[in-house]
Formats: C-alpha cells, structure tokens, sequence
C-alpha cells in the first residue's frame, strides 16, 4: 500500500463524479498531502456540503462531515472552537463557498479562524444540472444563461484577499506537483488558510462552450493561467480572462482566532467564575 491510501476510504467507492472530472485529481491531492505530514486519520475532520465536491468526505479514511448547502464553514468553525488541536479541512465548491455560503466565507476570512478550505473552481453548478454560478465566466452558455453569460465573476482568491485572510493560493487539476505544494502549505499554515483549484467540468460547462472532453477543456485551463508577475503586468481589461497561480498571500503575523478564543473567553470566564467564588 502507497503511503496516502490509508487516508483513503475504498469500501465507499466508486465515486459518482464524471469519467475525467478534476474531483478525483484533488482527492489524490489532499491524501497525498495528509501522508507527506504525517498527519493521524483520527486527527482530521473533513467538511462539505453540497455539491459535486461535497461527495468527497466519503472518501476519506478519517472524520468527515457533510453538512447542508453553503454551511460547511459554519459546521467546521463549530468543530475548530471546540477541537482546536484537530486538522479541519473544507471542500467546497464555488456555488456553495461564493453563492450560498458566501457570506460566511468572507467571516471565516475576517476571523482568521484555523480552517484548512480546498475551494474547487469549476465554475458552474454541476451536481444539480449546469446553472450559472458566482464563478462562471462571462460570455459561457450555461442552464441558466443559454445567450452567453453577462454578469462579471468573482475572483474567488482577490475577494478572499479582500476579507483578510492569511493564506490564498490558486493553482489547477493540471499541475499535480504545484497544486500538492501548495495544499501542502496551506494545511502547514497556522489560520484560515484558502486553496482555489481551478477544475474541469466538461459535462455540464464544457460541452456547452466547445468543449465536451476533459482534454480540451483542460488545455483551455492552462491557457488561461498565468504567473503572480505575468498577471500583474496584464492590462485590466486582460485580467478577466486570466488567473493567476501560485501562492497570492501569506501572512504568518496575524493570531489565530481559536487560540485567541480560548485564551480570552473560555479561560476568561473560568477566571471570572473562580473570582466569583472567592467573592462568595
């Protein structure tokens, strides 16, 4: 047995996402990373909630949780205040981070809060039939926009930036070495730490926009990446069509809110309890 396959959980599959889906890349990605830290099955939480990539708890070999749409953050926070000494990971994808449960995206950020998230890009609503999501790209026919795509989408890593979290990073299915890295990092990081992978739907976007294999659709990602360096000296208006790789922010100064919590209000209270006492 190759070291990562005890994180893995075999009895459960074979896994219902699409023959070529980036899904099963990432999977790989995240055991892979668990193995190379050493990490205890019995010390990981894994959270998700709905959504293609919300099927992926099953296949971990460790605690999972799968939680209604858009409240995986919300589930993991609960688990990191109370277990702060776990590994607490969260799989989303971008309808369920960005849509829904964008709000409490942009807290878990703001909090710093010590939540390991794999944010999945593959800009669009797959499990449920192909409706446009926050991350489709203008101009991209989809359930929901059979004349194109009019709206901007979110850069999901500037918006996290944004929201002051401590660790973005962004990389895609197709650079298995740089994607592991930076998981890798992302996991090592001590606060609320964001990998954005941008991933291949080519069932329910693909095949609307000329791009109906995995192939294709996955060459169209690497056309569409670029550099921290290349990105910044793109003029705005190339900037939409691009995405830039890599680790964008890390900020190591910034306290944890867990350990704060800890620190300040259940010590705090205890202080407070035992002083009430003494009073009596």
């Amino acid at each position: 047995m190759r070291d990562y396959e005890r994180y893995i959980r075999y009895r459960t599959f074979p896994t219902p996402w699409c023959p070529g889906c980036g899904d099963g890349i990432i999977l790989k990605a995240i055991a892979m990373c668990f193995s190379e830290l050493e990490i205890e099955p019995a010390d990981i939480v894994v959270v998700s909630g709905i959504g293609c990539s919300g099927r992926m708890p099953t296949y971990f070999n460790t605690n999972t949780l799968h939680v209604t749409h858009g409240r995986a953050l919300t589930f993991a926070t609960g688990i990191k205040l109370a277990r702060p000494e776990k590994t607490v990971v969260v799989i989303s994808g971008d309808g369920d981070a960005t849509a829904i449960g964008g709000n409490h995206l942009i807290h878990a950020a703001r909090r710093n809060i010590g939540i390991k998230m794999i944010l999945i890009n593959n800009g669009i609503y797959g499990m449920t039939g192909g409706q446009c999501s926050p991350l489709t790209p203008q101009g991209f026919i989809t359930e929901t926009t059979p004349y194109g795509n009019i709206e901007p989408k979110f850069m999901a890593s500037e918006l996290l930036i944004a929201a002051k979290a401590s660790f973005v990073a962004r990389e895609t299915v197709n650079r298995m070495k740089p994607l592991r890295e930076v998981i890798k990092k992302s996991f090592q990081h001590k606060g609320f730490s964001v990998v954005e992978v941008i991933s291949n739907c080519h069932i329910n976007l693909g095949r609307r926009n000329k791009m109906k294999d995995p192939l294709t659709m996955c060459r169209w990602i690497a056309g569409r990446t670029v550099t921290k360096s290349q990105y910044e000296k793109l003029a705005p208006e190339d900037r939409n069509h691009k995405y830039p790789v890599g680790i964008l922010k890390e900020d190591t100064e910034r306290l944890e809110y867990s350990e704060l919590y800890h620190k300040y209000v259940i010590h705090g209270a205890k202080e407070a309890a035992q002083k009430a006492g003494g009073a009596q």
